[in-house]
């Protein structure tokens, strides 16, 4: 998911070289977390296999890669559909940051069906869109209600899906606006821009939870961190262009590189535990 959107997020920065990079990267990861996604299906958490399959699509659809894009799409809508189910019925008495995936993964389904709709002229799932959209929007009240706050402050990284879910709402209205014709364009035109306000309200509350107490070492959680910030740059680049904001794109071309340097950080924390790990492998234990 991180690899992906920050990706996508230098593609629309014009950086076609390092984003091409990225996505064969991500690429190569996404089998292997699909599968271990899969494998938690009780857990929030495993919606990142549909979320991560939906955003490869994505960026295979900017690519042009139609057919792709498509077999994309139907592995997530699949994945999705088999998942949920166990979800809802395993309550939670409140959420953490993870939580925010129903809402991150209904929405990355909206993006990519909206997006393939473009790419292989097939206007009816445009309008099809609607409905993951509509409904990854109402289901997050219903997250946001149980979030502890506190995990604003002493989170290990996940925390920023909260911030990142209404990120990727936003651009899921602009990419299904730009899709529709006539109201229905009109009115996610201006719902990106509405619901863009609140997500990047989330982010000074989200660096200054990181300033309370800064995390010592790596977690893994702190890919979930990499995807909301790659998010704030996709969905600002593409609520710009329909709503015609230039400040917004200025904000977006300088948070494209800020979500590199947090790929890059995640990375290298990620690749040291891996390291360490295998330094300390015993087989005869």
């Amino acid at each position: 998911m991180g690899t992906g959107i920050v990706s996508v997020g230098l593609a629309l920065d014009g950086e076609d070289a390092l984003s091409r990079t990225l996505f064969a990267i991500a690429a190569a990861g996404w089998l292997v977390s699909a599968v271990a996604a899969a494998a938690r299906t009780r857990l929030p958490a495993s919606l990142t296999g549909v979320a991560g399959t939906a955003v490869l699509g994505a960026r295979a659809a900017v690519l042009g890669w139609g057919r792709v894009a498509t077999v994309a799409l139907a592995l997530a809508v699949a994945m999705w559909l088999a998942l949920l189910p166990g979800l809802v019925r395993t309550p939670r008495a409140r959420t953490v940051g993870t939580s925010f995936l129903v809402v991150v993964a209904t929405e990355a389904i909206a993006v990519l069906a909206a997006l393939v709709s473009q790419v292989e002229a097939a206007r009816w799932l445009a309008t099809a869109a609607v409905a993951p959209l509509v409904l990854g929007l109402a289901a997050y009240p219903f997250v946001a209600r149980r979030f502890d706050l506190r995990e604003v402050a002493f989170g290990h990284g996940d925390q920023w899906v909260a911030g990142g879910a209404l990120a990727i709402t936003a651009l899921a209205c602009a990419e299904v606006g730009g899709a529709a014709t006539g109201a229905l364009h009109t009115t996610l035109d201006y719902a990106a821009l509405v619901v863009w306000v609140p997500a990047i309200g989330w982010l000074p509350v989200l660096v200054a939870g990181e300033l309370h107490g800064p995390r010592r070492g790596f977690d893994l959680r702190r890919w979930a961190t990499v995807f909301p910030v790659g998010m704030y740059a996709v969905c600002s680049f593409l609520v710009a262009r329909v709503d015609d904001v230039g400040s917004i794109a200025t904000f977006a071309r300088a948070w494209a590189w800020v979500a590199l340097v947090v790929w890059l950080l995640a990375f290298a924390g990620a690749a040291r535990r891996g390291v360490r790990r295998t330094a300390d492998y015993d087989p005869r234990r």
